[in-house]
Order: C-alpha cells, then sequence, then structure tokens
C-alpha cells in the first residue's frame, strides 16, 4: 500500500473494453472474424498413442517375452541347466539429472527435507500407513538418493545411506507386505537402489550387502506379477520402468528387460495424449515421466546397449509439451497442483531429454494453451479436468489463466495440492483444488467442477469449446465450457487478447444462457486474479471511461494498472505454493457482481504503465 506509480490517469484500455462491453462474447467470432474455432474437448475420450506399440521381436526373443510373462523363471529361459547366476549388479549408472544439494545437505545433518517438511531421518516411521503421498513417495521410492548423492563425496554420503536404508529394511521386512508396497512406490525404489546402488552397496558389512540383493532381487519378482494388474499409470509407469532396468542391471535378465520393454512402452501409449501431454494433465506426472524415461535410458548405455526408439520418440515428443507450461523466466506454471519448478531444474530435464525441444503453443489434448509476446508468457487452462484412471487429485481450473513479464509471475494459479502433507497442510488440500484457488470465474461460489474428497472430482466440466487467432498484431484466446450449465443453465467464456509488446493483456468473462433462459433469479460471480509473491498494490484508480482500478507495483520496480468498467473491485487475501513446497500469502483481486437469467459480460486489463 502507498505505492506511487508514475502514472495513474489516461485511457489505456479504453477502445478495446468499450467495444468489449459493447457487444456480447457469445457473438466474439463474429466480432472479429479472426478467432479460428476449435475442437470440442471432451472428458469422455482418451486421445492416447493407440500406434505405440512395443518392439517387434523375432520367434526366439518373442517366444521368450512370451513364456517370461507367464511365469517361467528367467534362468530356465536363459540358463536351464546352469545354477543359478550369483546376485550382482552388472553396471554402474550414471544418473542423468543430478540431484538437489539443498534435500541432501539436509539428509546429512539428519534429516528429510520433502518440499517444506523437515523430518528426522532417526524419528522417521518407516512403516506408516499414514503418511501423506509426497512423504511416502520420498521415503519409500528413495528418491532421495539422488539428492544425497549430490551433497558431497561417496566417502561422506555412503554411510548416511546405507543408515537409512537399514531403518528403512527393519521395518519392512518382508516384500510385499505393509504400506511400502504401493506398486509405483516399489517401482521408484528399485529403480533408484539399481541406479544409486553404489551408495548402498559399497559398505563393508557383506551380510548386510547381501540382504540388500537379496531384497532387491525378491521386489523386482513380486514387481513382476503386480505390473500388469495396476491400472493407474502413476503407480504403473514407474513399476514397468524398474522391471526394464532390472532386466537389463541383474543377471539373467533378458526375458524380464523385453517383457518389461513391452510393458513400459504400452503403458506410455496409455498414458499420454498425441500431442506429447499427460492424460492426468498433471505438470508433475509430465516432469516424473521424463525423469523415468531418462534413468531408463541411462541404465542402457551403461550396459552399452541402445533403448528402443519409442523412448527417444516419446521423450521428444514429451519434453515440448512440458515447456508449453514454463514462464518467461523458464520455471513452470502451478497446474493441477504442481509447484513452480525452478528454472534451472526444467533447463537441465529439457537438455538431457531433447535440447531441440521448443515450447508448444497449442497443446489441445494436453489442454493448455500458450501465448508468449517479447517478455511476456500467458498460459490458459483449456480442457476439462482429468477424469477416469488417469484423475488423482485433480483441480477445477478450466478457464483458469497465469501471465509473466520478464522473471515476474503476475497472474498465478495458488498450486500446490499435489503436495498436501509436506509443506502444505493436508487441511487446505481441497481448498487448492478448486476452482477459487486459481484465476478464473466461479459462479455462487461453487466449482465448475465439483471438488471431492480423496482427490476425485464430481460432474462438472464436460466439454470445452476452443479457438485461437490474432486481431491485428494481438494474440487471441477464445475459450468456453458448460460447467455451470446443469446448476446455473449458464456457460462460462473467455476472451483473452495480448498485444504484440506483450505489455496489455486484455480479458472480457461472459456468462451466456447459449439458446435458452438460465434458470431464474440473480447468479452472483467472482472473477479472481492471484498475483504474484511480492507485488504491492498500490492506489485505487479513479473510474472513468475505461473503469476503475488498481495500480500494482512489481518486486522489478515496474508498474501496472488492472482495470475493469463492468464490476466492482477488491483485494482479499490468498496464497501461492512456492518453488519449495511452502505456502506463501500473497493478494488476490476479485471482481464481484450479479448476472440474471440472460447472463453478462465483464471486461478487463492488465497494462504496464510508463
Amino acid at each position: 500500500m502507498g505505492v506511487e506509480p508514475p502514472e495513474l490517469h489516461g485511457g489505456h484500455t479504453g477502445d478495446l473494453l468499450r467495444k468489449a462491453r459493447a457487444v456480447p462474447l457469445s457473438d466474439s467470432n463474429d466480432q472479429t472474424g479472426l478467432i479460428e474455432p476449435g475442437p470440442t474437448l471432451s472428458d469422455g475420450g482418451e486421445p492416447t498413442l493407440a500406434d505405440f506399440t512395443p518392439p517387434r521381436l523375432g520367434m526366439v526373443d518373442g517366444t521368450m517375452r512370451f513364456l517370461y510373462a507367464r511365469g517361467v523363471s528367467a534362468r530356465n529361459l536363459v540358463r536351464p541347466f546352469h545354477k543359478p547366476s550369483r546376485t550382482r549388479i552388472l553396471a554402474t549408472v550414471d544418473e542423468p539429472l543430478p540431484g538437489e544439494r539443498a534435500p541432501g545437505m539436509a539428509l546429512r545433518a539428519g534429516h528429510f527435507l520433502i518440499a517444506g517438511k523437515r523430518i528426522g531421518t532417526d524419528r522417521a516411521d518407516y512403516a506408516s500407513k499414514s503418511l501423506a503421498e509426497p512423504v511416502a513417495r520420498t521415503i519409500h521410492g528413495f528418491t532421495w538418493l539422488a539428492d544425497l548423492d549430490a551433497a558431497g563425496t561417496r566417502d561422506k554420503v555412503a554411510p548416511v545411506a546405507e543408515d537409512i536404508l537399514r531403518r528403512w529394511m527393519l521395518a519392512n521386512p518382508e516384500v510385499g507386505e505393509g504400506a511400502a508396497w504401493n506398486v509405483g512406490h516399489a517401482g521408484l525404489r528399485v529403480l533408484n537402489w539399481l541406479t544409486h546402488a553404489p551408495l548402498i552397496l559399497s559398505g563393508q558389512d557383506r551380510a548386510f550387502r547381501a540382504s540388500v540383493l537379496r531384497h532387491l532381487t525378491r521386489s523386482a519378482l513380486w514387481l513382476d506379477r503386480q505390473a500388469p494388474r495396476t491400472a493407474a499409470p502413476h503407480e504403473g509407469l514407474p513399476a514397468w520402468a524398474a522391471i526394464t532396468v532390472a532386466g537389463l542391471l541383474l543377471p539373467d535378465g533378458k526375458p524380464r528387460r523385453l517383457f518389461g520393454e513391452a510393458g513400459l512402452i504400452a503403458a506410455l501409449g496409455d498414458a499420454v495424449g498425441e500431442d506429447g501431454g499427460m492424460l492426468s494433465r498433471s505438470p508433475v506426472d509430465q516432469v516424473e515421466t521424463i525423469a523415468l524415461l531418462l534413468r531408463v535410458s541411462a541404465a542402457y548405455r551403461a550396459c552399452r546397449r541402445d533403448p528402443p526408439q519409442q523412448i527417444q520418440v516419446m521423450l521428444s515428443l514429451m519434453t515440448p509439451a512440458l515447456l508449453a507450461l514454463t514462464h518467461a523466466d523458464g520455471s513452470l506454471g502451478s497446474w493441477q497442483g504442481a509447484i513452480p519448478l525452478p528454472a534451472e531444474r526444467v533447463a537441465l530435464m529439457a537438455e538431457a531429454a531433447d535440447p531441440r525441444a521448443r515450447p508448444l503453443t497449442d497443446a489441445r489434448q494436453w489442454g493448455y494453451q500458450r501465448l508468449a509476446a517479447r517478455q511476456s508468457v500467458l498460459q490458459l487452462d483449456a480442457a476439462p479436468p482429468p477424469g477416469g484412471r488417469q484423475a488423482h487429485g485433480g483441480c477445477a481450473s478450466t478457464l483458469a489463466f497465469e501471465f509473466s513479464h520478464k522473471d515476474q509471475r503476475i497472474v498465478v494459479n495458488c498450486g500446490g495440492a499435489a503436495f498436501a502433507g509436506a509443506g502444505v497442510p493436508r487441511r487446505i488440500e481441497d481448498g487448492l483444488r478448486s476452482t477459487a484457488a486459481h484465476s478464473t470465474l466461479t459462479l455462487s461460489d461453487g466449482d465448475s467442477t465439483p471438488v471431492e474428497p480423496n482427490g476425485r472430482l464430481g460432474s462438472g466440466v464436460k466439454a470445452v469449446t476452443f479457438g485461437r487467432g490474432k486481431d491485428g498484431l494481438n494474440s487471441v484466446l477464445h475459450a468456453s465450457h458448460d460447467g455451470y450449465t446443469g446448476r446455473h443453465g449458464l456457460f462460462h467464456e473467455r476472451w483473452l487478447s495480448l498485444s504484440a509488446d506483450g505489455t496489455l493483456l486484455e480479458g472480457r468473462d461472459t456468462l451466456s444462457p447459449r439458446g435458452r433462459r438460465a434458470k431464474r433469479g440473480e447468479h452472483d460471480y467472482a472473477i479472481r486474479f492471484h498475483l504474484g509473491q511480492g507485488i504491492e498494490i498500490g492506489h485505487q484508480l479513479a473510474m472513468g471511461e475505461d473503469g476503475g482500478g488498481v495500480a500494482l507495483a512489481l518486486p522489478d520496480g515496474s508498474y501496472w494498472q488492472v482495470r475493469s468498467p463492468d464490476a466492482k473491485m477488491a483485494v482479499e487475501d490468498s496464497l501461492w505454493v512456492d518453488a519449495g513446497g511452502s505456502p506463501r500469502e500473497i493478494r488476490q483481486l476479485v471482481l464481484t457482481g450479479s448476472v440474471g437469467r440472460d447472463g453478462g459480460s465483464v471486461a478487463w486489463s492488465f497494462r504496464r504503465m510508463g
């Protein structure tokens, strides 16, 4: 407060806002004549990569894979008249994605640092059934090994890894029994044990090394049986990746490798859409799947083998889709419960996966649209929330947007729901998944798709229509959804225009009955703009032809003004989950009003000043 921008008045947005107010958005295609209508996106179908088939094999290898999948042991297929091979790791894998030093140093100091939550390694309950998902994934999946590996030389970090592994094995002695035996967590665990074998097998205690190898072997056999029964991709993909790598790095592994390759490639085909985005629509899943594939590829290189070409094809598909959600500074947007992964981490992953990849601007199955103009980036969620077996912890964010200029996020979503139970309190998880936690319109304080407990979503948005085009030099996005039709009889339509120099974002939200009157009475709406961290809200702007509003002072010293001619504007508290998984206090601008049976339209704008 008390911020004095260099310029507060003037008709910056008057012309286009007056035009937006005069013409109903339901006729927006006729208004500009420039929007190219896009397809209707529905939650009823899953545009998977149906032709993404496993590698073709000759008769001998095909028979070997067939028999292994039906329970014939690898030794009987590879060495039928020999003694069992001595269990050992056949090659050392170079980690393609080095871990983060801060949580690694925390481990050396005696505690896990998991998305903002600290847990002492000597006090952690390694057998607990009540661990939150991000905590369970880290502890039971041993994803912390990469971070520890990045925190010092092997002689410094290997004793720490061995100490934690001992504690975990004492709490989980039996394969397949207990909380640690979620298929996805077990897959991550086997994969990370194999990838970071020098950390956990370099000690002098031979009996302990032997017990770890036995546990590893039995875990791989358990995954062989469980992976084909697992429908959820976020669990099945780590399991199939682990089976494939175990087939590469454990003796007599060829049948398992062939079996794992087929399962992994088929699972990828089921989980990824035609434009390279995960059907869960989760950036967290996108990042984790790319990381899995990079580690699988590294295991092939360690064994001096070429991975199946489908793996590199998939990396080349998935990387541009991930980059579609990067802001002007290169960090990720906060979508479907994700946190804003730092630019350095995103760049490292993209360089390892596909150095030539560029952000995908029009990802229709992935569901995210991107506009980039000079130093500004706009991201729009233009699809229904994930549904069916792909959905886990989905968010009701349809038609929400994020907007950034240079290295400053101006409009954000709260994000972080996927990390509830770590630095994010569990009690606010459902709130973070709600429509109100996203920068879009809510009607009568309801969600566009109802948020239900246990990560589920109710019946709401079923179809989204979408188009993009040009209005002179400006780039334009237009989308609508049917999430409020059942309760209110109104469609929500959003029109966004970004100027060629990136300094003016204009929008319009319309509620329209679409051919029939809406339900009787007044329908209260709220249009929320969650503001980026560090933005100060200055003096209120005087009313004029283009309405009233506020001035924003950004940390870089620049000023923006936000105006609306059609609605009351208020300032409220909000929160944003940062890259470390910790909630931060921010502010939000809220436009409020009501519409009757015939609907109505609200125009607004963000403009850089000076």
